[in-house]
Formats: C-alpha cells, structure tokens, sequence
C-alpha cells in the first residue's frame, strides 16, 4: 500500500514528524516499508512561462523558445520537446541548477544557438517514467516559484507493508482509522452526498449465484464528458500512491479505490447490447477478452458478468475489453458489488496475473458500504465529467447474502494471561471506542461485534491482538519463560532426520532445497508416472505437478552447475513425495488421498575424487554411491537387488532393502536420459524413504576372544548372472538355525574370476574367506571349523553353487 503523506494528513493530521508517524503505523501492525521523497535531490528548477517559441534553424526538431523563470530577464533556452509552445508553464532548469544523477545545468550552444538553461520533463526529474515531453504545469502556477515548493515534490511517500488478514487497510480512510485508533488525533472522513437522481431508468441486473456476489449496486449516467480533465489535486494523489494518470473516470475509479478501498466498474452503457447484466458462475467452454487484452477460457471456478448471457467480466478482478469505457464514452453504468472472498480467492494465481480489485476483494471489502460508495463515485462523475445534458439514474442496491458478523468474546483474565501484563480494564475498553467496534461489557467478558470491513476479526485472540497492538506493542516486558525447560535424551536406537543430512554433510555432498511441484516431464522421465497430482493455481505454469521422486530436482541442479563450468557436484535434497494413496485420510498433518513420505536422494557426477598425483583420475560409477550410501544407513545393512527403473541404466541400476522392506533405488542414468537432458556423461543417483532409517539396530557387547581367529577359504563355481549378495544372505540366514555356523564371525568375497573361455561363459568364480572366532572359553578346533565349512558349503549348493575343483 503506497500513499503520500500528505494525503493522510488530509483524514488524520497527529501532531508527529514523519519519522514518528511511520514509527506510529508500523507499532500498530501496519508496518512501514518505506519512506521517500515524492522526487529526488535537485536544486534550481523553478517554474516559468514560454514567451515565445520558434524553429531552430539548422534543426528539423529542435525549438528555440523565450522563457520568463521570473529572474527579472527573458532566457533563450533550446528545447527538443516535441509538446513545447508558446503560454504554456513549465519547470525551467536555470543555469547552475543540480538535475538527479549530479547532472549539472551550464550555459551551452546547440546547433549553434545559446541556450540558458532547460525545461525539463517529469522523468528527468525522477518524478515518474513518462518522457513524452515537458513536464506542462497548470495556468496558475505562479512563474519563479521553486517547483519542489510548488508540486510538493518534499511530500514523503509512505510505503506498508500490510499481513494478508488486514484488507481493511487497503485504503486511505482505513490507514487513517487505524492511526486514529492508535493516536486519538482527529479523524475526517470523507462525506457522502447523496446524488438525487434526475431520471427513473436503471440497467436491469440479474444476479444468479448469492454466493458469488452477496450485495450489488448500480447506477446508470448519462452525458458525460469523458475527455474532462482530472483535476491536479487528483492527479497529484494518484502519483502520490504510484498511479499513472489516464483519463478522467478511470482515474476517478482508481482514486476511489485508494481512498475508501472500493473497486468499482465503469461500463459503456452504449456497448451493452442486450440491455441487461448477469451475474453468475462461468461454463465451461466459455471465454472472456479482458481490458489486458488476453483472452482467458473459464468454467465454473471463475464468476463472470454477462451482457445478456455472454461473458464480459471476471467477477472481483477485472472488466471486459468490449464494454470498456473510452474518451468517447458519453453514457456509463457504475458497478460497485461485494465479491464473497473465497469466490475470488486463488483465481487470480490461476490466470497468471494479479489486480488491485482482486487483491482487495480476496481479503475482504466493506459490504455495508457499496451504496453509500457509489453516490460517493457519482459525485465526483458528476463534478468532474458532468456536462448540462448530464441525466442520473437512481442507485439499484441489490442484497443477497451478507457475511454474518458474529460476536466475539473476550475475557479480561484471558486477555492479560495471553499479553502476560496488567493492562487496565479501561485501556481494553477505550481500544474498542478508538476502534469503533460495537461492545457489551459485563464486568469480566468483552462482547464485540466487528464491523463490517473487519474480516480478521473472528475469535478471542483477535481481539486480545487488538488490545495489545494498541496499547503498545513496545511496552511489552522483556521476560524469560518461567516454566522450567528440561532436555530429553532420544531413544538410543534412534535418529532424527538431520542425522542424515549430517551424515551427507560429511560424505561430501552438498544440500538443495528444491520446490516440491515440478514440471510434469520429469514425472514421467524418472518415474514413468503419467498421472501425477496435479496444482489446481501452480505458482508458475511448468511448475504443474506434486513430484512422487527427488531425482528430477537434483538432474536439474546438476544441468544448473555444469553450465557454470563445474566438473565434479555432490548433491543431496531431503523432502517430502507426494503419492496418491486412498487409504490416507484428512488429520492435522494428512490430506486425504495422499501419502506424504519423507524421501532423501543423492547425485554424483565427474572424477570419483578431487585431481590429486597419489590417486589415478577416474569417473564415479556406481560402486562410489553405493559404498556412500552404505555409509549413510550404517548401522543399518543395506541390500542391493538388480532391478530397473524408469530414466536409470537397466543394467547399472539396483532396488534398496532393508530386511525385506524395499526403500529406493540406485543407478547410474539411462543414456536416453542424458541426452534429453544435456548431460556430457551419465550422473549416479539415488532415491530412498527415509522413515525405515531413522530406527537403528542397538548395538549389543560381546567380549574379544582370548584365541587367535582362524581363516578358512572357499571357491565356488556359479552362473555369471548370480549376485553375489545372495549368497552372504543365504549364509547369513543359516547362522540362526544350524549350530555349526556358530564360529562364523565373518563371509565375505575376495577374488572373483570369469574364465576367458568362450564355452564357460555362461559361470563365473567366487573365492570367499570365512573367518572363526571361538565364542567360549575354548579355541576354534579343526573338528569344529572343518564342520563350519561343510555347512557353508552346503548352504552354497542349495543356492546353485558347486565348489570349485
């Protein structure tokens, strides 16, 4: 909200500096952004008057003009403007004069003539952006009067930063109503005059959809002039809250908007060609061409004003390009309705553009005012615009279906419990009169009802927020929390979440944060998911859907980095996927039909480790994410099953257990993928939940034996394709049942041999080394390690395996 002090003051004039003024508004909850100057630092610019003006002559477009600046002699000053002429007064730089940007003012010669200054336009003074030509100043303005002076170009420009529940701040008279509140300084509203009409007609409105449009009022005029002249006082308020000029009624409509925060809509009566409007909720089907000049498809989400039946208007956002109004318009109806909120809401992110009406009208606008607003609009039409053949018709003031204010109360032990000092029972009290809010007052509780523009006003803390604000958020005491706080211990077999990312931290790998909706492509390039959740108002319209995998993210970070040069990246990303899943209902945490689990992935791309002379240079490959990864879930022991899945290699890919449960997956990318992305070489990924995780084995004591381990080895053929986490598996399963394993306290693969001979291709060789550790008081016999490797052997050969001869 941008507004010029001076406007302000016009309603409410405390006796405060700007400074305290600002400090005031942001103490109240209307924070104050920022502070300017209507322009900025110049020196020497005074008004003057053009004398005479005349070709240059060795120019086709410069003009030399005589200019009186008041300094007692007539200038000669060049001016390439192509709106300069002779009567007419302007801001005259003299000679010595300091323009913004330190651009000083000196005598010159232009094409041979001697110019003694110039005349400036608005953007040269950094008023605004319009460099259409001289800045031409009304007939009155006094000739040698400093033109900061004149135009009040020291006058602040106040900028709030409003929360999105204080709709009713979103205008003058409210910031005033609540400095008023605050301050007690005298408050002056604007008066409403009521129009008398001069003719009985009235445009027929049909209003079909109450929860659409609870209360409509219009007005029909006839004969206006729409090439009148806004008026400077105006013009000079709009600029004042960074609004560009544009004709009278639209000027008059947005200054209305500012002042009291109430859209409203001017139609060309004359382009209204079936003589009557609808208001109802769209089809589908049906477009609409807008004043912005898109055309947009609706359907019934968005409401609509119809000319007959045909869409003209995006109810509470914007009006329709064919029943606009222009400088030929002669004849209008004015609309000024309550649009309900939650019609409005969310529309505007859905059409990819923002208006101030919807901006208003999604927070709530006064709904007891439209017809006391619209005689305030007919007004200023009918002093600005209005001609001797001007006709007004009554106000037709439609109600439909108001909002219910509902009391609210507010318990004084309640109030000082939750502000945690003693406020006066008569300082909550003077808050609601400064307020003008409607209140019973039985002794302990409160009972107010909120005003008609005061949507945020809904429960008791509400009002306790009013209370506090008011009194003083400043005068709040500075008070450490009296109740004791204790640290508890986790659970010893336990971990949170930022362990993991720590561990990640610490492997090397650097965290993203990425959005959770992402283009719908790299649902269906990494997860083959061709109905994805889609975002009824997606925040950008590639951003479309909810990602079910983390992978798209990181490739596209990587894609971000390589075009940056970078050679080796790490990253990692810990977030929530969304899947669909029936099973889940609404809950305070839940939305029903979706399952919102807590994923964590990593990427690697480039040299397997940083160029160094000890370490031959070579590229990551799965093996180096694999070993990560295993480090990541320690304690936990992780099991990598071949597999394939959507955009990973299929023979360079693999699910990820833990026990039985499959929690992802790891591969290196699929070639296709690569390209269609842009990648020199192929990253190595992974995808896992990270809910199985986050509870770990305990660890359990065992004393180190006294004796010597004893090592045993064991080669086995097996076909080529077999894993070799099959067998640790199968072995490590028969520990628990079969007695002779006891001694076992590690399997593991040493040397593995593919014979080079084409006809035993189809095996392969695997030499395991079995370590015995004596778990008593006795060593490992050669009776009782001889049986430990039968039993092993055995184990083998169930699963496929023959020993090697």
């Amino acid at each position: 909200m941008l507004f010029s002090e001076a406007w302000l003051r016009h309603y409410i004039n405390p006796n405060l500096s700007t400074e305290e003024l600002a400090e005031a508004l942001t103490m109240a909850g209307l924070e104050v952004e920022d502070v300017t100057s209507m322009a900025p630092a110049f020196t020497g610019v005074v008004v003057a008057e053009v004398l005479t003006c005349r070709d240059h002559e060795n120019s086709d477009h410069l003009h030399v003009c005589e200019v009186n600046a008041g300094t007692g002699e007539t200038l000669q000053i060049v001016c390439g403007a192509p709106n300069v002429r002779a009567g007419i007064k302007v801001a005259c730089a003299t000679i010595g004069a300091v323009l913004p940007g330190d651009f000083k003012i000196k005598k010159s010669k232009l094409r041979g003539v001697v110019s003694m200054g110039m005349l400036c336009s608005t953007r040269e003074l950094g008023i605004n952006d319009e460099h259409g030509g001289i800045w031409i100043l009304p007939d009155d303005a006094p000739v040698g009067v400093d033109i900061r002076e004149y135009a009040k170009l020291d006058d602040a420009r106040i900028e709030i930063k409003l929360t999105p529940n204080r709709g009713d701040a979103l205008s003058l008279v409210g910031v005033a109503r609540d400095l008023h509140a605050v301050t007690g300084a005298p408050l002056h509203l604007p008066e409403t005059v009521k129009v008398e009409p001069t003719t009985d007609e009235v445009l027929p409105v049909a209003v079909e959809a109450s929860d659409l449009c609870g209360r409509f009022s219009g007005r029909v005029i006839r004969g206006v002039n729409a090439k009148a002249k806004t008026p400077a006082w105006m013009k000079e308020r709009l600029e004042g809250a960074g609004q560009r000029s544009i004709s009278a009624l639209v000027d008059i409509s947005n200054y209305v908007m500012l002042e009291l925060g109430r859209p409203t809509h001017f139609f060309d009566l004359s382009k209204i060609e079936n003589g009557s409007l609808t208001v109802r909720w769209g089809r589908e089907g049906e477009e609409v061409k807008l004043l912005n000049g898109q055309t947009k498809a609706i359907d019934d989400y968005y409401g609509v004003i119809c000319d007959g039946d045909t869409p003209e208007c995006l109810a509470g956002i914007m009006g329709g390009e064919k029943t606009s109004i222009s400088d030929e318009t002669t004849d209008l109806f004015i609309e000024a309705a309550f649009w309900q909120q939650e019609a409005v809401q969310g529309r505007c992110r859905k059409l990819n553009f923002s208006t101030d009406a919807a901006y208003r009208f999604e927070r709530g606008v006064d709904f007891s005012t439209t017809a006391e607003h619209l005689e305030y609009v007919t007004k200023l039409v009918l002093d600005i615009c209005g001609t001797p053949e001007t006709k007004t018709g009554p106000v037709d003031d439609r109600i439909l279906a108001l909002p219910e204010r509902k009391p609210v109360a507010m318990r004084v032990d309640r109030c000082l419990k939750v502000i945690g000092m003693p406020i006066p029972v008569e300082s909550m009290e003077e808050t609601f009169k400064r307020l003008g809010f409607a209140y019973e007052f039985d002794g302990s509780v409160f009972t107010v009802t909120p005003p008609a523009y005061r949507f945020d006003i809904e429960i008791e803390e509400d009002l306790i927020e009013e209370v506090a604000r008011l009194y003083g958020y400043e005068k709040l005491p500075d008070r450490p929390p009296m109740a004791p706080a204790a640290m508890k211990s986790p659970k010893e077999n336990s971990r949170s979440a930022h362990a993991l990312r720590l561990a990640m931290a610490n492997l090397g790998y650097q965290e993203l944060i990425n959005f959770s909706f992402v283009p719908e492509a790299w649902e269906k390039d990494f997860a083959a998911n061709e109905t994805p959740i889609k975002l009824l108002n997606p925040i950008a319209s590639h951003l479309s859907v909810m990602r079910t995998q983390l992978v798209g993210g990181l490739v596209d970070i990587l894609k971000y980095n390589l075009n940056r040069r970078a050679e080796r990246v790490r990253v990692f990303e810990l977030g929530r996927v969304f899947l669909p899943d029936p099973a889940v209902d609404d809950g305070e945490w839940t939305v029903k039909g979706v399952r919102q689990p807590l994923h964590i992935a990593g990427l690697a791309y480039g040299p397997a480790v940083n160029p160094q002379w000890g370490v031959p240079a070579r590229a990551v490959d799965f093996f180096d994410l694999k070993g990560d990864l295993e480090r990541l879930v320690a304690p936990l022991k992780a099991r990598f099953v071949r597999a394939s899945f959507p955009g990973l290699h299929p023979g360079r890919s693999a699910a990820v257990y833990i026990g039985e449960k499959r929690i992802g997956f790891i591969g290196e990318l699929h070639p296709r993928t690569c390209r269609t992305y842009d990648l020199p070489h192929a990253p190595i990924v992974f995808d896992i939940e990270v809910q199985p995780l986050l509870t770990t084995e305990l660890p359990v004591y065992r004393p180190v034996s006294k004796f010597q381990p004893m090592t045993r080895d064991i080669a086995v053929v097996v076909p080529a394709d077999m894993e070799v986490a099959r067998l640790n598996r199968a072995v490590h399963n028969a520990q628990v049942a079969d007695p002779r394993l006891a001694p076992v306290a590690d399997f593991r693969l040493f040397d593995l041999y593919r014979p080079k001979d084409p006809e035993a291709a189809g095996e392969k060789s695997l030499a395991f080394a079995v370590e015995l550790v004596a778990r008593g008081e006795e060593p490992v016999t050669e009776e009782e390690a001889d049986a430990a490797m039968k039993a092993i052997l055995e184990v083998l050969e169930r699963e496929g395996a023959h020993l090697r001869s």
